[in-house]
């Protein structure tokens, strides 16, 4: 089996296998992000029936490729265009192979493909695990798509017929850094921590734009091929990518555009307040779907008294690193075939860098806490935003510990040791201090650095309690 990381997925898929009771197993997540391929690595040689619905295909197309999956198990009827006939032909070819005691495995691949207008698809597979599957304890039925709102929808949070039938779901995230240098040195692709940093800002943890990466190359050449020469591998895979997870994919496009534009994020309130995005019922819907698929997250926030808002007053943050490149650069539609080497160690870039490490240590807060020494202690995370001082300054990120503790953290993108000067000093005291104040909090609060190489010594540095480098999130 070759498959990188996925550790606690693989072990729940394995537990799933071995229940010896009926399984429907619902496995979801953005676009690329390795979910075929996970199935198919850990029950490829198990499969007793395998079928992958065809993106943008009609009813016609997505009976044929069904029924060629029947013929590969031994069906040799007509096909049929009733989705009702084509599963009662499956239950009869399972029904000649089922052997008591031994797992049978079934994989629906593309599963919201099949899901045609008017085909009463949906209708006919509840019908089909309901009526059948749930009565033999060897069947372990997986399902999976990046329609991952259509996912959620219709198997997670079913209302129909399917309600409360699906026995377990896995939402499948993109690589850590960790798990994305593994895969990189695996592809043969030999790299210092600081360009695999650099690419992840790009590409995020997403193994298929990973495995585009070529053993010869640097970063900035990487870069260059795949997205601003000419046949760029991931030049229009932007649009591709919204089109797949969503049928209407405008709204979401719009919402994600206004996050890349706002760094610090913005609230629901404060999207509505663009006349680009219609507050027409859907919004938190819109929100939820783009939450559950990874491209944003929703970052709560402090009041006054440092009590943690409710839902709704919470910051949706942008999180997909792809999204947020394609938004920055790919929209400028330059005729530069090697933009990014020409503009290595621009303001430009160094700008782009430091924002993106910003995003990918609030990917890694576990390991963060684990640099801290905190793993152990229950803690909560937040971000919060002065109402008093002037001018307004913001805590990106700040970890509330039982211990009666408060780290706030500082996210510095170096090429060096960091060097803290008096003004950043100060600005480091004044956001302490206006924390304190707003919120009248009795717990000890401390500045924590969290930057590539290291803090460099010098008159301010004493003042950092605790430095976590660029290797402490690769762990």
């Amino acid at each position: 089996m070759n498959v990188i990381g996925r550790i606690d997925e693989i072990a729940r898929l394995e537990a799933y296998y071995k229940s010896g009771k009926p399984e429907f197993i619902a496995l979801y997540g953005r676009r690329r992000v390795g979910k075929t391929f996970l199935v198919e690595q850990l029950f490829a040689d198990k499969f007793l029936f395998h079928v992958t619905g065809v993106v943008e295909g009609d009813k016609e197309d997505e009976i044929s490729v069904f029924y060629n999956a029947l013929r590969n198990i031994g069906y040799n009827g007509k096909s049929s265009m009733s989705w009702y006939d084509a599963f009662m032909e499956l239950r009869k070819c399972l029904e000649k192979k089922i052997r008591k005691n031994r797992r049978c495995v079934l994989f629906i691949d593309e599963l919201p493909c099949f899901d045609t207008p008017n085909s009463r698809f949906l209708k006919a597979f509840g019908n089909f695990w309901n009526e059948w599957c749930t009565l033999h304890p060897e069947i372990m039925l997986i399902v999976c798509g990046s329609a991952t709102t259509w996912m959620i929808k219709n198997i997670v949070d079913s209302h129909g017929g399917l309600h409360n039938r699906m026995t377990h779901e896995l939402h499948l995230h993109p690589f850590t850094l960790k798990e994305a240098e593994t895969y990189l040195k695996s592809n043969g692709v030999v790299w210092d921590r600081l360009s695999i940093l650099q690419i992840y800002s790009i590409l995020g943890g997403v193994p298929y734009y990973l495995s585009l990466i070529q053993d010869n190359e640097s970063v900035s050449q990487a870069v260059d091929r795949l997205f601003f020469s000419r046949e760029g591998e991931l030049r229009n895979e932007y649009e591709r990518l919204f089109l797949s997870m969503y049928k209407s994919p405008e709204p979401y496009i719009k919402i994600i555009a206004l996050l890349c534009k706002n760094k610090i994020g913005l609230t629901r309130e404060e999207l509505i307040s663009h006349e680009d995005v219609l507050n027409n019922g859907h919004l938190s819907e819109y929100l939820d779907n783009l939450e559950k698929c990874d491209f944003i997250r929703l970052y709560h926030i402090k009041d006054k008294a440092g009590r943690k808002l409710k839902k709704s007053g919470g910051i949706y943050q942008i999180m997909d690193f792809f999204t947020v490149f394609h938004n920055a650069f790919l929209l400028k539609e330059t005729t530069d075939r090697k933009y990014w080497s020409h503009h290595l160690n621009t303001p430009e870039q160094n700008n782009w860098y430091g924002l993106a490490f910003e995003r990918t240590c609030m990917y890694h807060i576990d390991e963060i806490k684990e640099a801290i020494g905190i793993g152990a202690i229950s803690t909560e995370y937040f971000s919060w935003r002065s109402t008093e001082s002037d001018p307004a300054c913001q805590i990106d990120l700040l970890i509330e510990r039982a211990d009666r503790v408060i780290n706030i953290c500082e996210m510095k993108f170096s090429s060096g040791e960091y060097v803290i000067q008096k003004s950043e000093d100060l600005k480091i005291r004044n956001r302490i201090e206006a924390y304190r104040e707003e919120t009248k909090t009795r717990c000890a609060v401390l500045p924590v650095l969290v930057t590539t190489y290291g803090l460099q010594k010098n008159m301010y540095s004493d003042n950092i309690r605790n430095v976590i480098t660029m290797d402490d999130l690769f762990k």
